[in-house]
This record gives C-alpha cells, sequence and structure tokens, in this order.
C-alpha cells in the first residue's frame, strides 16, 4: 500500500477534517488505487507524443470554450446587491475554522 491511514489522517487533520476509521481506510484504499493506476500509466511509451498545455484540441464547433473576449467588469454595487451582509465594499461571511 503506497498511502497509510497516518498519512490520509495527516492530510485530513491539515484540511481540517474529522475522519472516522473506516473514512479514514476506505480513502487509504481508494488512495492507493488512483495510485496504482497512475503507475500503470506511467509505464506507457510516450516517445514521440507532444505534450500539451491544453486538453482540448482545435475542435471548431463543438469546441466547450467560449472565446475570450474583453468585457466591462461588474461594478462592485451591483455585485453585493444580493449579498446577505456586505461591508465596506466586501463581502462579509462567517468564520470558518475554529482553531
Amino acid at each position: 500500500m503506497k498511502i497509510t491511514e497516518q498519512e490520509v489522517r495527516y492530510v485530513a487533520d491539515l484540511a481540517n477534517l474529522k475522519l472516522t476509521e473506516e473514512e479514514a481506510r476506505r480513502m487509504a484504499t481508494d488512495l492507493d488505487g488512483i495510485l496504482t493506476h497512475i503507475d500503470k500509466l506511467n509505464e506507457l511509451d510516450t516517445t514521440g507524443v507532444e505534450p500539451m498545455a491544453q486538453v482540448l484540441y482545435e475542435a471548431e464547433e463543438t469546441a466547450t470554450l467560449r472565446e475570450d473576449l474583453e468585457r466591462r467588469t461588474m461594478d462592485p454595487q451591483a455585485a453585493l446587491a444580493n449579498a446577505p451582509q456586505p461591508g465596506a465594499g466586501h463581502f462579509k461571511i462567517p468564520k470558518v475554522f475554529e482553531r
């Protein structure tokens, strides 16, 4: 096993997640399976295959990305109009961590 339950618990602690014994065991098994699959992919001969910066290819009408156009940004007051607690030009949110 490449990923131990101890490593899963360490990362979960960094993310402020509390995992049960079963969740930690399942995550370790799942992550180990993912790394095993990646090891198999690393065995493929990719000689002559150019690296890609974008996974989408030039697909003309079937491309999934919109055209990149310059536009005016949204007015800050309009952006904050539906905010439950706007303040000083920012979104106010409740504290999300307790450490």
